[in-house]
């Protein structure tokens, strides 16, 4: 059960305050507060956690300060979309809004390998005015052999350069706690001239000590891709870990099924799902073509199956493209053959702007069917 506030109401107000005491007085439910910060409010949410059975919603609902009470109807409680579950949500980090409306590409590299291919990224990003990009510093690996990964040497360049070009944000993939640690100690030391979205990799969707260590922090967002060998609900289970422990800025990816149904591609395409989870949760949900098609495979049209599978996801309503660039796929030290060439960047764009805006005449017809019915 989720108690919503009045917009006025805090949860340190006289009202809030009485609302938490009453509800902490309730055998055997134990209050949980959340903040929820919409497009123009902070909202105060208390989740109750134990057995609501009991509890009287018309009773609650009637405290003052309380706007309405959603009863739960899903596991993940916190960034589910419960029963009668209208609410919207989204957060700003550094400038950049992330919604279920937005839509934000993050190009760059897999893994970050020199500084001059970093600046020639983060240059070509800027100049097509995107405000984002990805950069793979810790990179984990099925072959213990194979390259893990600049780790936190880079972050110093990566981070001043990212000032450089006024990148905002910079999705970056993290397998341990001790790398958060070194991220925000390197951002603070370069007086944080970007920002950084921890990303949890599909290997670790379900290495619940490194989701609930990466949850307690609130200053960076996540990224968390699904698991490539479990379900949609399975993963939506393990973000929870990260919101449960209080950091709810949080954007689901999807990324490819692993199976052989799914071959000649590397993974099964899964981006059918954007609007379920949309439907399911709360979050804005990123898609990654990337290693998801795996190839630099091109249809018949001359389209490449990356180009395809990007589109598929943006007019389902996809918030954000991670797509990996780089300027010699010949010599990536990680996915060099799914990589995208520098000079396909500007086609590349010009194709998600014709498929967002297909999504949203698309949108604009329900609404014009709607207000006919």
């Amino acid at each position: 059960m989720i108690v919503i506030l009045e917009p006025d109401v805090s949860t340190d107000s006289s009202a809030g305050v009485a609302i938490i005491q009453f509800l902490t007085a309730k055998p055997g439910v134990t209050p949980r507060i959340h903040q929820v910060t919409g497009s123009q409010q902070i909202l105060n949410e208390i989740y109750l956690v134990g057995d609501t059975s009991t509890l009287d919603r018309q009773e609650i609902e009637g405290l003052p300060g309380v706007e309405r009470v959603v009863k739960v109807s899903r596991t993940y409680a916190v960034l589910g979309r419960h029963f009668e579950d209208s609410r919207s949500y989204g957060f700003d980090y550094n400038g950049v809004r992330f919604d279920q409306d937005s839509l934000h590409v993050f190009a760059g590299l897999c893994a970050v390998d020199t500084l001059e291919h970093v600046d020639e990224m983060m240059r070509a990003v800027s100049e097509r005015g995107l405000e984002c990009t990805r950069m793979g510093a810790y990179k984990p690996r099925s072959n213990p052999y194979s390259f893990q990964g600049l780790g936190a040497s880079c972050l110093p360049w990566v981070f001043e350069t990212a000032g450089k070009y006024g990148i905002k944000v910079i999705a970056m993939e993290v397998t341990h706690d001790s790398h958060v640690d070194e991220i925000l100690e390197s951002l603070h030391t370069a007086g944080n001239p970007t920002g950084v979205m921890l990303q949890i990799g599909t290997r670790n969707t379900q290495n619940f000590e490194l989701l609930k260590a990466v949850g307690r922090q609130r200053e960076l967002p996540v990224l968390i891709k699904r698991g490539f060998g479990i379900t949609l609900e399975e993963s939506l289970n393990a973000t929870e870990y990260l919101a449960s422990e209080g950091n709810r800025n949080i954007v689901f990816c999807l990324r490819g099924m692993k199976t052989n149904m799914g071959d000649p591609h590397r993974n099964f395409v899964d981006f059918s799902h954007v609007p379920v989870v949309k439907r399911l949760t709360l979050m804005p949900v990123c898609i990654d073509p990337s290693h998801s098609v795996g190839t630099r495979a091109a249809c018949p049209d001359g389209v490449l199956d990356i180009f395809h599978a990007t589109a598929q996801g943006v007019i389902a309503g996809a918030n954000m493209v991670l797509v990996d660039f780089h300027p010699n796929p010949n010599t990536a030290l990680v996915d060099g053959p799914q990589a995208l060439l520098m000079s396909e960047m500007d086609h590349f764009l010009e194709d998600i702007e014709i498929s967002r805006q297909a999504c949203l005449r698309r949108r604009e017809l329900v609404k014009k069917h709607a207000s006919s019915d």
